[in-house]
């Protein structure tokens, strides 16, 4: 890197990306994408469907291949995570995690792209989600554009989820569909979100008081989001949220990980929900010397392995 460039550089975040100061941002991971295939190893089927030809942009379905004819199953709307920046829902990483998720707990999943900031700010991947979440429910009476969601989707039976920041998305579809605009075709029975990107101004119950450390999270937040109030605007911070209450499901699966900067505003996340008068039943789960979304980056690992159980076990409680 020339010096013209670090004097540039306002945010360095290794291994992920570079943010400077004329708005270019340098992605150095998740940038490479794979096609649809089927999948031997898990007897998984997937194709990419546009769901915005506005924006253009694609939604990855995965199907277990021995699913019968018009057999009916439960439906995880995933969002993957980034930072709102890196990784989309093509790349290597996400695409072997979801046919693992759809093959282990036997769904039909619907993986979905977004646009990234700094390019579109937030709110645009809460906008892309949102859009995206209308399509699929456009299939709820079997006439939608998309086959396998018209003749094998449960829309009694749907479950939102992502990791990071797609578990910060997935929560605010979550407190859209419970509290602005229901999707009436969707009976959302659950929320997975593993190693949420959430934060916030004050430190909370075993969170870094290393204040390099809190920098760096809190100024990702203002690099993809510059319009927000700051790191206690409800988006970032649920717990400022008067709304979370009126989450839109039933049930909650929180992961978090020991040697995660952000476990400590997972389980907060956690606190507040219970807290704040929604009557639903939430769970935390907190795998000890694992970092950051583990799961992704080794998942043959023994707890990433009891990981992916305990989603399916969670998707499959209600039969």
């Amino acid at each position: 890197m020339d010096s013209t460039n670090v004097s540039e550089l306002v945010l360095d975040l290794p291994p992920m990306l570079r943010f400077y100061k004329d708005g270019r941002v340098e992605r150095l991971m998740g940038t490479e994408i794979v096609p649809p295939s089927f999948d031997p190893k898990t007897n998984v089927e997937s194709k990419d469907i546009i769901y915005s030809p506005e924006h253009n942009l694609s939604v990855r379905l995965y199907l277990p291949k021995n699913t019968q004819q018009n057999q009916k199953l439960p439906l995880v709307v995933y969002i993957h995570g980034g930072g709102f920046v890196i990784e989309t829902a093509f790349s290597p990483t996400y695409h072997n995690f979801v046919n693992t998720l759809a093959s282990e707990a036997n769904i039909i999943a619907v993986s979905v792209d977004y646009r990234r900031a700094p390019e579109h700010y937030v709110p645009a991947a809460y906008d892309d989600s949102w859009t995206a979440l209308k399509w699929i429910a456009s299939h709820f009476n079997g006439e939608g554009p998309e086959d396998w969601l018209n003749r094998h989707a449960d829309f009694e039976r749907v479950f939102f989820s992502g990791d990071s920041a797609g578990a910060n998305i997935a929560h605010r579809m979550a407190i859209k569909h419970g509290h602005e605009e229901k999707l009436e075709m969707l009976n959302v029975k659950g929320m997975i979100l593993c190693h949420p990107y959430f934060w916030g101004s004050e430190i909370v119950t075993g969170e870094t008081d290393d204040l390099s450390k809190r920098a760096m999270i809190g100024g990702l937040w203002q690099m993809v989001c510059p319009n927000s109030s700051g790191v206690d605007d409800p988006w970032i911070n649920p717990g400022q949220d008067s709304n979370l209450g009126r989450l839109g499901c039933a049930r909650v699966q929180v992961f978090v990980s020991d040697m995660d900067l952000l476990r400590g505003r997972g389980w907060y996340y956690a606190q507040k929900v219970r807290e704040s008068g929604w009557s639903g039943d939430l769970e935390v789960i907190d795998f000890k010397g694992e970092d950051h979304v583990f799961h992704l980056f080794k998942p043959t690992c023994e707890k990433a392995v009891a990981m992916f159980k305990r989603i399916g076990s969670f998707i499959n409680l209600d039969g």
